[in-house]
């Protein structure tokens, strides 16, 4: 995210200096910020993955079983169930709807 909002102020002609918000800057150059744009690609990719018949090898990885047993210390990971779990709760869509590919598109759009 900072990286990006270097190349944003670069290509405005900005600088630290200059104390202008990234708010403000990403309003001007009208672009949307890099976590809707991950967001709306990852369920773009959820969508064509249920989309899929449940024997295609991606569907078939859905049902593999991890077991459960002594994880390594520190803070654990996300399974991309859970990351497309929250995604899905912040756009407040259902899995059901990723068979309804147009109103699916239309309602991951409106991220942008």
């Amino acid at each position: 995210m900072v990286a990006e909002m270097r190349m944003i102020k670069w290509i405005c002609d900005y600088t630290r200096i200059d104390r202008i918000r990234n708010d403000a800057i990403r309003d001007l150059v009208k672009v949307a910020p890099i976590e809707d744009k991950m967001r709306e690609s990852r369920l773009r990719w959820f969508g064509h993955v249920k989309r899929r018949s449940v024997d295609a090898p991606m569907r078939r990885c859905e049902m593999i079983n991890i077991p459960e047993g002594k994880r390594a210390r520190g803070r654990l990971k996300k399974s991309v169930d859970e990351v497309i779990r929250e995604d899905l709760r912040i756009v407040s869509l259902t899995e059901n709807l990723a068979h309804d590919r147009k109103l699916w598109r239309d309602t991951i759009k409106i991220v942008e």
